[in-house]
Order: structure tokens, then sequence, then C-alpha cells
């Protein structure tokens, strides 16, 4: 599973970039979708690096890329912007899972469920999370928590 995202309100910006995506689809077709959205996307974070929308995609296309490192980056900005968004920091705790950091993953899925994460069935099932599925303090904290 990617990235877990919440649909919100659409703005002009958006509107425009998808009016711009449309013209720009005249491009080759070796070129898969999500290889386009990357790249185009790519393009409206270098001009507008704080748009959190578009983050929340690019940081999601580049997990289903299998690219870790650089979604784990795009989650780190996130987290930095919204310091107190739980979906921000759950998604960054995936990023660490996948990358084979336990430790940083764990932390930032407590912090992640400290802000108000309670997707639990959703964390459970969430393949981005199995290399801490079996950890004694992965199983601590959905105990902890789901009982609140």
């Amino acid at each position: 599973m990617a990235h877990q995202e919440h649909p919100g309100k659409h703005s002009d910006e958006e509107a425009h970039a998808a009016a711009v995506a449309g013209s720009a689809l005249a491009r080759p077709q070796e070129q898969n979708q999500l290889d386009f959205e990357i790249e185009f996307y790519g393009g409206i974070l270098e001009r507008h690096p704080g748009f959190v929308d578009v983050l929340r995609v690019q940081g999601n296309n580049l997990t289903l890329k299998g690219r870790y490192a650089d979604g784990m980056q795009i989650d780190k900005r996130l987290v930095s912007l919204r310091p107190q968004d739980p979906l921000a920091h759950y998604n960054l705790a995936c990023s660490y899972a996948l990358l084979k950091r336990p430790e940083q993953a764990l932390k930032t899925l407590r912090r992640a469920v400290e802000l108000g994460y309670r997707d639990f069935r959703y964390m459970r099932e969430d393949r981005d999370l199995d290399s801490i599925r079996h950890d004694p303090r992965f199983r601590q904290l959905l105990r902890e928590f789901e009982k609140a």
C-alpha cells in the first residue's frame, strides 16, 4: 500500500496545474503516468516548495515508484511544514519502515498516534509497515492506544 492521502479542496493553483498537465500530455507514450506525475509535480515543487497538497501526492508517487529515500525527504518536508499533522508523521514513519530504519519508524509512528492518528485497522494492514509489524514495540503501541 502506498502512503495514505486524505482528499482536500482544490485550489485555483491546482486547477491551473491540471490544465498545464493536460497540455503537457503531448509527450511520448514511453513515459508512464507515474513517471509523468513525478516529473510534473517535481516542476511545481521547484516553483512552490511548500505546496502541501502537491508534496503529499509527490511523496506517495515516489513511494509507489520505489524511490523510498526521495519519498522520505518529501515526508520530512511535510513534517517540518505541518509539525502537528498526524498523517504527515504517519507517512514519514512508513518511509522509515520501508528503508528498514525501525527505531525511527517506531518513534515517528508513536508521534503520529500521539497527534491523533487513529486508523489502526489500516495500520495493521499497511504493507509499508511490514518491516516493523512483528516488533513488540509496534504491538505495544497498538495495545496502548486502541484502548484509549
